[in-house]
Formats: structure tokens, sequence, C-alpha cells
């Protein structure tokens, strides 16, 4: 879309959705359906369109389709917080049951916003109370939520039913209690990666006295401790109970009580899976594998955060019917994990460290031949670390495990023929991250960049959607992306390029890029230039310490009215310092159409 025209397609539940003025208001479109009951019958039909791309492109047909299509939607999907406002949103869509938000970017997950930059629920939970009395679902990401809105939120929606947190902050006990005791049809609260703060608030205890209807709950990330009696007693009370995930606090022995009151679970989070002192003092030798073994319907095994070696066969008996299997906070070795992945034959999503060296990961690919999803993460993240894992537990998966679809490789060494060889076995990948720690590490086999080995993921896997790239690369790899990543949708880019070609190479050859994230490369303002044509079909651009300019990013700012673009300082910089320095060290672009935000702090400067 270029930049002359009137209105950029705006990111509702895609980029396609408009949430302004309908179509045919300029009369280029002319509703085939001028009698009323043949758009009652559109709006039955369109009740049953579940996919959101294909109501973007409904909503986009004639005025008739837009109006029905708005007036059907239950579940409102926002991937930017700020590009579209509370109002303009309710405005548009009046039945919405269901709402999905996102805020900070995802390099947020890696220190490298600075803190308090903002993606607020309130002014949404506000809108929202007044508008939605009938909302029964929110999932919320990266957002800063307070006990405050978690207050307004159990008191607004009566018939509440479903709260997701991925990666948010803001909040304490004392919010997860007033959301206990008023949401009185709560199934869902799943608490992921969520920074919870200990108001000392025993929140568990705000639970309905009598039977509940949980069918989920999630709160391995609330780093504080519980009255664990009050929670066997909620577990025992909710029938309809299918996935827990308790926090490090929960040993094996209180784990034990609770999977006899629970046999139907499916998912479990097994907290720190070891004794304290506690209760090895007071509590009987725990009959762990019995306990496993009445949980026939176990398919998903979580948590192991202090695992002993002891206990690990207690997981056999549900062994063969896991399809879901994390390791991801467990040191295990690979002689432990060897001991349980060969019962593993189901399994179809596997996280681990890199604890279980490429000798666990040949296990895995022995074994494990229907697997989906791989992520292994590393024990040590420093880069002058020598990594126990390399291309030779790549290769091997990539030889054993051909139906993968999604993999995220953190490693130290990595070769180009390791990388080529998963892209001719795997071509079903649709997510590729390999994450090679250090900067510009080469093929450490032949020196060489990285760039034939992502070229080939790139022509290989014709599914590609999402790829992040790391190592010794050169502009070549960029062309390579470019020129045969046509559907790439999410862009990951960290110490790499030679030059600001690189970056035009994407920008020009990517029709379906949503998301780019770069960090420590040498991209400027001639390469941020080349992808005037296409911000406006992005959801964000992120740029953190590479060779921009504050000329180069106002330029973009002055073409491009309704992209909202925001430069910042790090934590080392103060604002006299920043406007002083011409350079840019943090850039964070996207589309809105209310402009820019009203509560960006002081270290964030919107051209």
């Amino acid at each position: 879309m270029s930049e002359d025209e009137e209105k950029p397609s705006v990111d509702l539940a895609d980029r396609n959705v408009r949430i302004g003025g309908a179509p045919g208001s300029g009369g280029e479109f002319q509703s085939p359906f001028p009698d009323q009951v043949l758009e009652n019958v559109l709006e039955n039909v369109l009740i049953f369109l579940t996919s959101r791309q294909d109501r973007n492109s409904v909503s986009l047909v004639c005025k008739s389709w837009y109006r029905a299509e708005s007036m059907t939607r239950r579940e409102l999907f926002i991937g930017n917080c700020y590009a579209v406002s509370p109002r303009r949103a309710i405005e548009r869509f009046r039945r919405i049951r269901s709402l999905v938000l996102k805020g900070k970017p995802r390099f947020a997950d890696f220190n490298l916003m600075p803190p308090d930059w903002g993606a607020h629920f309130a002014p949404w939970v506000t809108a929202t109370a007044a508008a939605y009395p009938w909302l029964e679902k929110i999932y919320l990401k990266r957002m800063s939520i307070t006990d405050i809105d978690l207050a307004l939120l159990a008191q607004s929606f009566p018939n509440f039913k479903e709260l997701v947190l991925v990666c948010c902050d803001g909040f304490g006990t004392s919010g997860l209690a007033v959301l206990a005791s008023k949401c009185r049809h709560l199934r869902v609260l799943d608490l992921i990666e969520d920074e919870v703060a200990d108001d000392e608030v025993d929140w568990i205890s705000c639970f309905p006295e009598n039977e509940t209807r949980l069918e989920s709950l999630i709160f391995d990330c609330v780093d504080c401790a519980i009255n664990f009696e009050l929670l066997e007693k909620l577990v025992a009370r909710s029938p309809f109970l299918k996935k827990l995930r308790l926090n490090r606090l929960v040993s094996i022995g209180q784990l034990y009580h609770l999977m006899i009151r629970a046999p139907q679970l499916t998912h479990l989070g097994t907290g720190s899976f070891s004794h304290t002192d506690i209760v090895a003092q007071t509590d009987q030798e725990p009959d762990i594998a019995s306990a496993f073994s009445a949980c026939k319907s176990l398919v998903c095994l979580s948590g192991f955060r202090e695992i002993i070696a002891d206990y690990i066969p207690a997981i056999y008996p549900v062994c063969a019917n896991l399809t879901s299997l994390n390791f991801s906070y467990a040191n295990i070795t690979a002689e432990q994990l060897k001991s349980v992945i060969c019962h593993c034959h189901k399994l179809q999503t596997f996280w681990v460290l890199d604890s279980v060296h490429d000798e666990g990961l040949e296990a895995v690919a022995a074994t494990c031949k229907d697997l989906r999803e791989l992520r292994v993460f590393p024990v040590d993240a420093r880069e002058d670390s020598e990594g126990p894992v390399s291309e030779v537990g790549l290769l091997a998966i990539s030889e054993g495990c051909r139906k993968l679809q999604s993999i995220l490789y953190f490693c130290q060494r990595m070769t180009n023929n390791a990388v080529i060889a998963m892209s001719r076995n795997c071509p079903d990948l649709v997510v590729f991250r390999l994450c090679i720690m250090g900067r510009h590490r080469p093929d450490h086999v032949t020196g060489e960049p990285m760039d034939e080995g992502f070229g080939a993921i790139v022509k290989n896997c014709k599914k590609l959607t999402r790829l992040a790239i790391s190592g010794l690369l050169s502009d070549r790899a960029f062309w390579y992306i470019g020129h045969f990543g046509k559907l790439i949708r999410t862009l990951s880019v960290a110490f790499a390029g030679n030059s600001d070609m690189g970056l035009k190479y994407v920008l020009e050859g990517c029709p379906k890029l949503q998301k780019l994230e770069i960090r420590d490369s040498p991209f400027g303002d001639s390469a941020l230039r080349s992808g005037l044509h296409h911000y406006y079909n992005m959801r964000f651009l992120w740029m953190s310490s590479c060779r921009l300019s504050r000329q180069g990013c106002q330029e973009i700012a002055w073409r491009l009215p309704r992209l909202v673009v925001e430069i910042m300082r790090g934590h080392t910089r103060d604002r006299e310092e920043d406007e002083m320095d011409d350079s840019v060290e943090i850039l964070y672009m996207y589309r809105s159409l209310d402009g820019p935000r009203d509560d960006a702090p002081t270290f964030v400067s919107i051209l």
C-alpha cells in the first residue's frame, strides 16, 4: 500500500481488518444485499466462519458484508495494543465474547526494552467493562496489568470464565485473590512466565467453597508459598480440572496427594519434583509411581525444577501416552534423559536444556519419530562458554524426526552442512530458530559464513513463516531470505549482515513480513528507507544497536504520517545525552489508526 492511500489496513484480527469507515463509503462498493432479510441471512452464515483471516477478507467485500461481519464477530485479536484505541474497536465490534491483546514486542523478553515502556491494560479493561458486560475470555501477552485492573475485571464481567496472562507484570497475589473470589464461573486461570508480586495474601483460599468449574490452573511462575491444604481441597472439589501446573515450592510428596485427588488430569506441571526438608521429616516416602499410573489420561508433563534422579522412574508409567514433555527447567544428563525418552514414542513436543548434550538429542531422534516441535535451551548463555550441543545433535534430529515443524536451537557452534541437511530432511518446517550464541561465529569446520545453511532453509522449507538467524552472516544470506522467503511473517536478526543491502533484500523481497526484529547489525538509514512501501502492512519493526540516525527516523515519520515512530535511549543514557547524539539506540515502529499514544514515558520520543 502506498503512503498516499486514504487508510492503511489495520491490525485488529489481522492486517486487513478496517476499523474506520466501512468499504463502500466512497461509492466504490455497492451492496448486493439491499434487502434487510438477505443481510440477516448473511449474518447467520458468518456465525460459522471462525478463521479471522477469512473474516478479514469477508469484511472487505462491501458495506453489507462489513456490517454483518462486525455484528457476528465474537473473538477479537489485537496484535499491538497501540494499533487501535479501545473506543474505535468497541465502536466496530459490539458483541465480543473473547479478547486477545498483545503489548510489548518480543525483544522485551531479553531486557532490550527499557522497563515501564507501557502496554497498560487499564484503558482496555475500563472500556470493555462498559461495552462488553458479557465478556467471557481474556488473553494478555506482555501487558502491564495491575491489581486494580484485575479487580475491575472481576467486578464487571459476571459470566467471566477464562483469563490467560503470558509474560505480564504489575500485579500480585492481592489481585489474584479478588479474581478468585469474584469470578464464580472461572474455568481457566493460566499464569505463564509472569512477574507476580508476593503480597502475602492467600489467594488459593479465595476460590468458592463449593464445587468449582475449574478446568485449568497454571501458577508455576507464582514464586511464593501457598497454603497446600487449601490447594488440595480446591483440587478435590474441581472434578473438571484437566490442567494443573504447580510452582517450585510444591514438593513431590505434596504432588502425590494432588495426583490421587485428580486422576483425570491431562496436563501436569510437577512443581519441584523433589522433597523439601519439612516434608521429608513428616511424610512417608510417597508411592509417586502409583499416582502416575492412575493418571491414565496424562499426555503433557512439565515442571521438574529440582529433579532428583531417584524419582525419574516414577514417570515411566505415563511416558507411552505423552505427546508433550518439558524438561526446560531440569538440569538432567544424557543418561537420565535416555532412561525416559526411550518410552516416549508418541512425543510431538519436547523442550529440554542442553545439559543432555548431543548424546541426549541422538536418543530423542532414535525414539521420537512423530516429533513436531523441539526447543533446546542453554544452561549457560555466556558467549565464552563451551556449549554441550552442536551440529551433531541438530543433524541427528533432522535424520530421525522428519515430521519436525518447529525448532528453537541454542548452541555455540554449527556447520552449514548440518543446517542444509535439516532443510532437506525436514521440509515441513514452519518455524526455524537457530541461535548461535556469541557474535559472528562462522561454520566451525570450514570457517565460512553460515549463509548457505540459512539459504537452504528458506529454499527447501516451502512452508516457513518464522525465521531467526545468527552466526557469521553476510548480505548473501539476506539475499536468500528476500528471494525465497515469500511466506516469512516473523524474522529475528542478531549480529548479522555486512551492509544496508542485507536489510534491503528482506524488505523488498518478503511481501508477507509482519514482524521484524533486529539487534546489533550494521543497518542504517538507507536500509530503513527501503521499506517505505511496506511499513503500513507490517505489525512492527524493532531495531536496536544498529546504525540509525535521528534524522533518518524522522524522515520515515514525515513520509508515513500514520506510522508511529518511537526512538528510545537505553539504560545508560539520559535525555540530554540523547538529544546531543544523533544516533538512535532503539527504534520501534508500528502502524496505528489513532496516532501516537499518550502514555509514553520520558525515555521515549515519538517523532
